[in-house]
């Protein structure tokens, strides 16, 4: 938090094995079995957890995001609301984050409703109307009554824990459903096509307008493959995919923030690099070029199958198709009549200098779109 490039405070999927580091979890005690599913048209998780007996618990899970005083409203924030449905229902909360990759531990002070978590860098404050002391010390209780918990920023609320998160709950549930509303649907596989919606809206850092190929890093490409690669980042050769996506669905807003980052790109590279005739095909969210990779070795990897990478040296690659990706996404905005800052001279005499070296480069060896880390040839997606 609270980049997705951040260091992460909860880095329990790639911890291996170790159950209690850089974990935040609401354990049902005798668990069975569980469901769990998006709200119709929203980024809102609900789950539900089944003891042996007749217990059941709840779980709605949500990042607060809406409208308020005509600006959107995103606080780096999670809210937990647990309530039973059934049944006595024990459960245990566990909440340890962690910084510098899961090596170390926040110092932790305690309130009289909230629990602050003091890190170098950055301070969360866990508020809730639940048994602090059963929080703090993580002891199991009888979930009689429903509980909300709120991360976030280092900041006191306005409002009693409950009645912020039915405020919270409800703006950010009726924001999603206005978002779908406004999507250009084909007839068929619509509930797949709001998902994906929602999925890569979810991946824009709109501060920018980048959009990252994925939330997360080193997750293997196949179990004890060594495949493991940190995708936290924006991928040029995405580029016109995610531009003729986002227009086909009409989410114009969104479209406007990435060609804008593409443009950002376009304008602080080009010229530059173009003596080496080289475009990097990886950038961070911020339009940062030097994402070098290392090796977590305070984190043994999902299920133990590591390594864990920071960064990602195919920054460094030769990847020709990447020309093509920044001009065929870039002229949406020389057509499009709807944006606010459509395409101008400047932009397409960089777009020509790029459309030359894509003339002088389309026969050279590369690492392609595999990002081949060993050698390099001829590739005729990048032709």
């Amino acid at each position: 938090m609270p980049r997705f490039d951040s260091d992460p405070v909860f880095s329990n999927l790639v911890a291996g094995n170790d159950s209690a580091r850089g974990v935040y979890e609401i354990e049902l005690l005798d668990f069975a079995r569980s469901e769990q599913h998006y709200r119709e048209n929203s980024a809102v998780v609900v789950t539900r957890l089944y003891d042996s007996a007749d217990g059941v618990v709840e779980i709605t899970d949500f990042a607060p995001r809406f409208k308020h005083f005509d600006r959107i409203h995103r606080p780096p924030s999670i809210i937990r609301h647990v309530r039973p449905l059934s049944g006595s229902p024990r459960i245990r909360i566990r909440i340890n984050p962690t910084y510098d990759y899961g090596e170390r531990e926040p110092e932790v002070t305690r309130g009289s409703n909230h629990l602050r978590f003091v890190m170098p860098h950055l301070t969360l404050r866990l508020t809730t109307d639940g048994p602090i002391t059963y929080v703090t010390e993580q002891t199991p209780f009888i979930l009689e009554r429903p509980v909300t918990l709120i991360l976030g920023p280092d900041e006191s609320l306005t409002a009693p824990v409950d009645e912020t998160s039915r405020e919270f709950f409800k703006k950010t549930d009726e924001y999603w459903r206005e978002w779908c509303r406004y999507l250009a649907l084909p007839f068929e596989w619509q509930d797949a096509v709001i998902r994906a919606s929602i999925t890569l809206k979810l991946c824009s850092y709109e501060e920018t307008g980048a959009i990252i190929a994925a939330m997360t890093t080193s997750i293997p490409e196949a179990p004890d493959s060594g495949r493991n690669w940190d995708y936290r980042y924006c991928w040029l050769r995405d580029a016109y995919f995610v531009v003729h996506a986002l227009n086909r669905l009409g989410a114009t807003k969104t479209m406007e923030g990435f060609l804008n980052y593409i443009s950002n790109i376009v304008a602080s590279n080009v010229g530059a690099n173009a003596a080496d005739g080289h475009l990097q095909p990886v950038f961070g969210i911020s339009q940062f070029a030097e994402l070098d990779e290392t090796v977590c070795d305070s984190l043994p990897g999902y299920r133990d199958m590591g390594p864990v990478r920071i960064g990602n040296s195919a920054y460094t690659q030769i990847q020709n198709d990447g020309y093509g990706s920044v001009i065929l996404a870039s002229t949406q905005g020389f057509f499009d009549r709807r944006l606010d800052h459509p395409g101008d001279i400047s932009l397409f005499e960089k777009l020509e200098r790029l459309g030359e070296q894509a003339i002088r480069l389309w026969d050279a060896p590369d690492a392609g779109l595999w990002e081949l880390r060993t050698r390099q040839q001829v590739h005729t997606y990048s032709s």
